[in-house]
């Protein structure tokens, strides 16, 4: 109301004082609400005034400073200029709009009897955008994640999270992540998007990798024959990726001539090139890293002999496993 009342003021006196000819419009009463314009940033927005036959003058204003006065130019802003067209339009156009020229603008109208105006607010919405996201962590099973997404926008961007697992299942909303005593299933790629439907949403990404100790998930014990070549393998899941080693009771064991141990990643391969007969027993798979260390027991056995000690099922981590599996199975016997 108050700027209503600036202009019922402010307009007579400005045609009054410089009592310029300009185009007659189509008026609209003062007390009419304000219209709407939305806007996205950078975009091209015309704002609509249009004319009649009777002799008016017109000005464009923004607040209180005048931009057009009929077809003078008052503004020295280069992105605004008129769109006319005949004597039958009087509008206002503004190219690459920014969120400083947001607010209401005044197509102003001075006929014999009194002063009206059409009057339109500016909207300027501006796109989502992350400008500051954790950076790629690292940390121990069991510690406590937080990790933060910040952005801005207009109107203000909503934020939310997803887990970028197979099932990508939707996570807190908000700027911050938090995850209490973090567990290896939850490392992965963490996906932080913000929307606000201005244009398409901005995506950022942060990877979180979960160190736990090694576990030894997979064993195969080997049925040989003497004079053929037995492959004992061992798998085991670990961050950082363990290490390796191969003992024969307490002895560790090296590539030789009859022996050749192969890592490839998190696996582990024993083989022995030509079985004989003290060959044939317990093998053990130890994995480490700098977190843990984790063993099992893997069996070289002669054909016929050894069935009923792999059908067992037992992965033995120590001697008084092994023996509890030997008697398991001499038991089914």
């Amino acid at each position: 109301m108050s700027c209503l009342w600036i202009h019922s003021v402010f307009i007579p006196g400005f045609f009054l004082l410089f009592g310029f000819e300009g185009f007659p419009v189509i008026s609209v009463e003062s007390q009419r609400s304000t219209d709407n314009i939305t806007i996205r940033q950078g975009d091209t927005t015309v704002i609509r005034c249009y004319v009649d036959d009777k002799v008016s003058k017109v000005a464009w204003l923004n607040r209180s400073n005048i931009i057009f006065a009929g077809e003078d130019k008052w503004s020295l802003d280069p992105r605004v200029e008129l769109v006319t067209q005949g004597q039958l339009e009087y509008s206002l156009r503004i190219q690459k709009v920014d969120v400083f020229d947001e607010g209401p603008y005044t197509c102003s109208i001075q006929t014999k009897q009194q002063s009206k105006t059409s009057q339109v607010y500016l909207i300027v919405q501006v796109p989502a955008i992350i400008y500051k996201v954790s950076e790629d962590i690292t940390v121990n099973e069991g510690s406590n994640v937080a990790l933060t997404c910040l952005a801005n926008g207009r109107p203000d961007p909503a934020i939310t999270w997803r887990l970028l697992n197979p099932s990508a299942e939707a996570l807190d909303v908000g700027e911050y992540l938090e995850i209490s005593g973090v567990v290896r299933s939850q490392a992965g790629r963490y996906e932080c998007k913000a929307s606000n439907d201005v244009s398409t949403p901005d995506v950022k990404y942060v990877n979180v990798v979960v160190n736990y100790p090694p576990y030894i998930k997979d064993v195969r014990s080997s049925e040989t024959a003497v004079g053929q070549a037995g492959v004992l393998h061992c798998e085991a899941s670990a961050v950082p990726q363990p290490e390796f080693e191969w003992y024969r009771d307490e002895r560790r064991l090296s590539s030789s001539q009859s022996l050749t141990i192969q890592v490839s990643g998190s696996r582990t391969v024993l083989v022995v090139a030509n079985v004989t007969e003290e060959d044939y027993g317990n093998y053990t798979c130890v994995a480490t890293n700098r977190l843990g260390v984790h063993n099992a027991s893997v069996f070289l056995y002669k054909p016929g002999m050894g069935r009923d000690i792999n059908s067992a099922g037992c992965i033995c981590q120590s001697l008084w496993l092994l023996l509890l599996c030997v008697s398991s199975a001499l038991l089914q016997c």
